[in-house]
Formats: structure tokens, C-alpha cells, sequence
């Protein structure tokens, strides 16, 4: 069941969402060659707790990190290590959900390592874009399949494929809520997001084939089929009459 909110539980997803952006800001100009994907989880904890919140993550059906930080083929949920240390050409995915309030807000953007390359970086791009021309067009009575169709129409042009086993999300008390948002479908079928709704669209991006492995080793870390690179993006949205609103920035 979707739940609606009120103009005062947006107020607080707002402050959320704020921690979640800073903590993800945090970690985007620490990054750098040489760092363990450990000292970046770090950094993202200490933000977040230093601005009275808890990290949404940790714990969470046993996920042992604040932040889900995937490199190159990694697609998302990479468990932090001080064993996996960034290089120079890496692309990284950092994942952040902070819970305030009674509220989460979770986003998430896919950052270069020093220099990499341009197949790389038009990757980023193409899969940042795809997120930014969702904006565009939500609004209440917007249904799923045009949010799915928006991302996959925009990024199949490069050759990409949106993940389809893994999927964006309603969030607000609970961090995961109704409904499911693929980054694929039809236009003008799926249900209508109504005003009020406030949803986690996150584009999920494969350079390759869109079939994904979930690791027996660790039951979470989920990469690439092809072991192609692979691109996130996310914001948490507050869906107005007449368009979205963006609850995860500083």
C-alpha cells in the first residue's frame, strides 16, 4: 500500500534527505586513489551520526556498513572493506540513506576516480541524464511505466541497459515502502504515483547486458553479468500536482 504524506512529514524528509546529500557529498570529494572503500564508509557514518542522525543502512537485513559502495562492475550493495582500495580509472557507486526525524532519505551518484576514461565518464553521464529527465516529466498521476520507459528509452541510445532485477522504491518511516519503480516499462501503463507520494527513483545502469550475479559469498554484492562497469544515480522525490520535488540535497 502507498503511503501519502503530509505536508509536515515532507518537512521532515526534507531534513533527511539534506543529511543523506551532505554525507554523499562527503564522500564525493574525499575520493580519491589510494583510499580503502572502508575509510569512505567512514566518513560517511561520521557525517551522518554528526548531524543527529543514524545511517539508514547499517543493519538493515544484516547489511554491516552505513554506505553500499560498488566499484567498476559492481552494480550496488558492494560491502565496504579495507581491503578494496581505489585506483586511478576506477568509477565507484556510493549509496547513502540517513534516517532523522522518523524519516530516511537515500541517494546515491556514481563518482570518477581521478582520470578514467572517456567510456567511463559518458557512462556516468548518460546514466546521471537519465535521472534528471525523469525529473522532467513527474508530476501526480504520472504512471510507472512512463518513469521505466523515460530511462530505458534515454539510455538504450548508447548501447546501455537498465538492471531489471534490482528496482527504485517508495521510502519515508520505512526505508523501502510501495511501490516498486523499475528503470524499464511501457508508457502510459503501471500505477499513477499520486500527490503526496514520495519515492527513491534510482537508475541502475549496465555498460553490457542487464543480467546481474548476486554473490553467494556475501548474500549482497551484485555485479554485472558481462563484468561490464556499471553506473547508479538516486534521489528521493516528493511528487507534487504538477511536478517532483528533490528531498535529497544539501
Amino acid at each position: 500500500m502507498m503511503i501519502i504524506k503530509s505536508d509536515s512529514d515532507i518537512r521532515l524528509m526534507r531534513k533527511a534527505g539534506a543529511v543523506a546529500a551532505g554525507a554523499l557529498q562527503a564522500a564525493g570529494e574525499a575520493i580519491c586513489p589510494g583510499m580503502s572503500t572502508k575509510e569512505l564508509d567512514k566518513i560517511v557514518e561520521n557525517y551522518i551520526r554528526s548531524h543527529g542522525a543514524r545511517p539508514s543502512f547499517k543493519g538493515y537485513g544484516g547489511f554491516p556498513a552505513s554506505a553500499c559502495i560498488s566499484v567498476n562492475e559492481v552494480v550496488i550493495h558492494g560491502i565496504p572493506s579495507d581491503k578494496i582500495i581505489l585506483k586511478e580509472g576506477d568509477i565507484v557507486s556510493v549509496d547513502v540513506g540517513a534516517y532523522l526525524g522518523g524519516f530516511h532519505g537515500d541517494t546515491a551518484n556514481t563518482f570518477p576516480v581521478g582520470n578514467v576514461s572517456p567510456e567511463a565518464m559518458q557512462l556516468i553521464e548518460v546514466t546521471r541524464e537519465s535521472l534528471r529527465r525523469v525529473e522532467e516529466i513527474l508530476k501526480g498521476g504520472i504512471r510507472l511505466g512512463d518513469i521505466g520507459h523515460c530511462v530505458e528509452s534515454y539510455v538504450q541510445q548508447f548501447g546501455y541497459s537498465p538492471v531489471k532485477d534490482f528496482v527504485g522504491h517508495g521510502v519515508g518511516r520505512a526505508l523501502h515502502e510501495d511501490p516498486n519503480i523499475p528503470n524499464y516499462g511501457r508508457p502510459g501503463h503501471g500505477l499513477r504515483l499520486p500527490k503526496g507520494a514520495t519515492v527513491a527513483i534510482e537508475p541502475m545502469i549496465n555498460q553490457g547486458t542487464d543480467r546481474v550475479i548476486v554473490s553467494n559469498e556475501d548474500g549482497w554484492t551484485v555485479t554485472t553479468a558481462d563484468g561490464k562497469l556499471s553506473a547508479h544515480y538516486e534521489h528521493t522525490f516528493f511528487i507534487d500536482d504538477d511536478r517532483g520535488y528533490i528531498l535529497t540535497t544539501v
